[in-house]
């Protein structure tokens, strides 16, 4: 699929209005996981588009290098690293070049993640852990890794994961609800923890928000995505976006530990099947 049938394109990113001032994260360096495209790409742009340096990582070489030269086009000073977060090696080169690149890291947003619409009764162990690894265990070293930078240089900082709408859980997606879960607890517990070293952890849950995920699902799953939440339609990756940055500046300087929905009301009402509704589960 490409970015254009699914979410916004980058002419759209451009162009899209923001409620935010020019500059605002001028001098400030963000770190994206997952920047390729999709919300990552979207959320990178709109940090670009305010200012900030970037750092950005992914596990496609190819598509990162084209969403280095897009976000330098916005203006940014872009570092960018093709890796994969599960390995917390890695992840420590990448921090440790990004605070040597810029000097300091601002902001972290955890956006890299995965998962495929199956039934639970089918998932492998491989595709189990796959899961898991990336979307718990890698958004983990990505934090530690970032937060034991700033605690070292009594430096503040903020983290913002996504994750998602867990809360009326996740049938045909079991396995990254789960792992989404856990990172809102965690985040909830270190941002007790981090409070005394002016490190704020935050989450942004969308719900269903066109981007090129969609096309991970089926057809018969991503049609009921439009009927997730009460207000009958998707939102779209700027919405996401301008919530992170939202948590991520000023504007969220006494919000730690905080999920934001944006989800169109879908956890009070929406009921989406990434697989597509079951039989038994069918309304007529």
């Amino acid at each position: 699929m490409s970015e254009t049938q699914f979410g916004s394109s980058r002419e759209d990113l451009e162009k899209y209005a923001t409620v935010f001032a020019d500059g605002l994260f001028a001098g400030k360096t963000v770190v994206v996981t997952g920047a390729g495209g999709g919300l990552g790409l979207a959320i990178a742009a709109l940090f670009a588009r305010l200012g900030a340096n970037l750092a950005v990582n992914g596990r496609n070489e190819e598509k990162l290098a084209s969403a280095r030269e897009f976000l330098e086009g916005l203006g940014s000073r872009v570092f960018a690293m093709p890796m994969t977060i599960r390995d917390h090696e890695q992840v420590k080169e990448f921090i440790g070049a990004a605070n040597r690149e810029f000097g300091s890291v601002d902001v972290l947003v955890n956006n890299a993640g995965g998962q495929f619409p199956q039934a639970a009764l089918d998932f492998s162990p491989k595709g189990w852990n796959a899961v898991i690894d990336t979307n718990l265990n890698g958004t983990w070293w990505m934090m530690q890794a970032t937060a034991r930078h700033w605690v070292e240089n009594e430096q503040p900082g903020s983290i913002v994961n996504i994750v998602a709408d867990i809360w009326r859980g996740m049938p045909g997606i079991a396995h990254t609800c789960a792992a989404r879960a856990g990172v809102i607890y965690l985040s909830k517990s270190v941002a007790v923890e981090w409070a005394p070293h002016k490190i704020r952890v935050n989450c942004v849950a969308p719900g269903c928000c066109e981007s090129t995920g969609f096309g991970n699902y089926p057809e018969e799953g991503a049609a009921t995505f439009q009927d997730s939440n009460p207000m009958r339609h998707a939102g779209d990756e700027w919405d996401v976006a301008q919530g992170v940055v939202y948590l991520a500046a000023d504007s969220g300087k006494f919000v730690t530990g905080e999920v934001l929905n944006i989800d169109g009301g879908q956890q009070m009402w929406g009921d989406p099947w990434p697989t597509g509704r079951p039989e038994y589960f069918r309304i007529t």
